[in-house]
């Protein structure tokens, strides 16, 4: 087999740190599925790692990348600057939550929009304590290793990382025993008062619902609350949208849900169809407070990259991904439901629009259980279904199709998803 083959090569030359989901080398991909070198197909549930939303291979990124290949594919933009960043930064401070002026930055990852929103809430308050909060992701650079809550296996002996970083608790409704929103932020606002200091805070940086930490939407009233008292202390209020924005959680940001307007926002991920670009975009007298060449980088922005964010843009708006995750969102909220109430290792279904997941724990309690939840995601490949775990704790199912995918091959994925587990569930 070409993937066994492949295999061998790779085992030869990758270094053994990087990982793979499953063991099979795709060949093409469209629309919500993935087809190997043996001719192998899964349904797709990753979007490799939402990031994907407008499909593999949409056909206005394809000619939008094609048309500048042939133009350019590097100057660096603080070098010999162009158009398509410009163009690209404008586009982002019209779609982000906020009636004020902004400002846009544009590099290659979301680690690295998280590093620099970090960099420009620093230079622009004059601080340096920045609060994150249990089971955060943030990515995987010396700060943002800082920033992320997980040990394994991002953090393990990585270490020392960088300072002036303190977590505190988030709302997790599943786990809080019932606790408020409000009552949530009150809890994180003391420790922050007890323990940092109110004056000494340059920035809150929360995902509006959690990735990689297991997709914990907080209570209600929760991010308000934040926001409310970082405005008043006079910290950046930073929502990082790296996985919830471009229209993944049925809105263009996540944020958007509660009437939340953070200062700075970080994204990245479903930005271009694919193609590797961040950024960092908010309030124009936080973002200028920086000096001409504190910020950059030599990818950053690159042409290509740009074109596929403004053909994926257009994608959103002409196939109104909004809706369309909306709609996914009802299908799959509705089928997970169901198996909660005949499956009782299923704690809990939660997310929003096409970001949903499910927390597995041993039956009758809280306990979490990742043994079992690894096995039903094996299975589920083992059917032609890719899914991805993740949480604190490796217990948590979690669902991320493209926006595009048609529904058909969504409710084959469901019912997939729900053979994977009672063939668990049998053995």
């Amino acid at each position: 087999m070409a993937s066994l083959d492949l295999h061998k090569r790779r085992t030869a030359a990758v270094a053994r740190g990087v990982s793979s989901t499953i063991s099979s080398y795709v060949d093409h991909a469209s629309g919500g599925t993935l087809t190997d070198v043996d001719g192998n197909e899964w349904i797709d549930f990753a979007s490799g790692i939402a990031v994907t939303s407008v499909g593999n291979a949409a056909p206005r990124v394809v000619a939008a990348v094609r048309e500048q290949v042939e133009r350019f594919t590097h100057t660096c933009f603080m070098v010999a600057p162009y158009e398509l960043y410009v163009s690209v930064c404008e586009t982002l401070n019209t779609l982000t939550p906020g009636d004020f002026e902004k400002r846009s930055m544009l590099v290659n990852s979301g680690a690295e929009a998280v590093e620099n929103a970090v960099k420009i809430a620093r230079h622009a308050t004059g601080r340096t304590a920045v609060v994150v909060f249990d089971h955060a992701y943030h990515g995987r650079t010396n700060l943002t290793m800082a920033l992320t809550a997980k040990n394994m296996p991002y953090k393990h002996r990585f270490g020392p990382f960088a300072g002036e970083v303190y977590r505190v608790p988030m709302s997790y409704p599943l786990r809080d025993g019932g606790l408020s929103g409000a009552d949530a932020a009150a809890r994180a606002i003391d420790m922050i008062n007890a323990q940092i200091g109110a004056t000494n805070v340059a920035a809150v940086l929360i995902e509006p619902i959690q990735g990689e930490g297991g997709f914990v939407v907080p209570a209600p009233g929760f991010l308000p609350a934040l926001a409310a008292w970082a405005r008043e202390a006079g910290a950046v209020f930073i929502a990082d949208e790296i996985q919830t924005g471009f229209c993944r959680t049925g809105d263009w940001f996540a944020s958007s849900f509660e009437g939340v307007v953070p200062d700075l926002m970080t994204l990245a991920k479903g930005i271009a169809g694919g193609l590797p670009l961040g950024a960092v975009t908010g309030r124009a007298d936080i973002m200028d407070a920086v000096h001409p060449g504190g910020l950059g980088g030599t990818y950053g922005g690159n042409p290509l990259a740009c074109a596929a964010a403004l053909a994926s843009v257009e994608t959103m708006r002409e196939l109104d991904l909004v809706t369309a995750a909306r709609r996914i969102g009802l299908t799959l909220g509705g089928r997970l439901r169901d198996l909660v109430a005949s499956d009782p290792r299923i704690a809990e279904v939660r997310g929003r629009g096409a970001m949903q997941a499910i927390e597995i724990v041993q039956p009758g309690t809280l306990l979490p259980d990742p043994v079992t939840t690894s096995a039903i995601s094996a299975e589920c490949h083992l059917r032609g279904l890719l899914t991805l775990t993740c949480g604190t704790y490796g217990n948590v199912l979690r669902f991320l199709p493209p926006l595009v995918i048609d529904d058909r091959a969504l409710e084959r994925g469901l019912d997939t998803l729900a053979a994977a587990l009672e063939a668990v569930r049998a053995a």
